[in-house]
């Protein structure tokens, strides 16, 4: 039998076990750390380090060119999902990211 019944079959067994009181169930921990704000300075800054113009770094967050310029002026501030998206781009964490490919 293939290896994937084999992990479905034993996982059943175990949840029938647990249910029991015959075994003890697996938990997973996650912490998940705050959203980071970044001012327009370094808003800047990241896309700078990055090497990206204003009209890629748009369309890595999924915003507007507009929407960019206004961050860096400082008239308006990113949310947590572009937020969380900078926090990614600045850490050099982009490695696997579906969307970015390199050339």
């Amino acid at each position: 039998m293939s290896s994937l019944f084999e992990d479905l079959k034993e996982g059943l067994q175990e949840a029938i076990d647990f249910e029991k009181g015959n075994g003890k169930a697996k938990t997973t921990t996650y912490i998940i750390d705050p959203v980071r704000s970044y001012s327009n300075v370094e808003i800047k800054a990241v896309r700078n380090k990055a090497g990206m113009t204003q009209a890629v770094f748009a369309n890595y967050l999924g915003v507007s060119k507009k929407t960019v310029e206004a961050w860096e002026l400082g008239r308006t501030h990113p949310t947590g999902p572009a937020n969380r998206l900078i926090e990614m781009l600045d850490s050099g964490n982009t490695e696997n990211l579906a969307f970015i490919s390199r050339v």
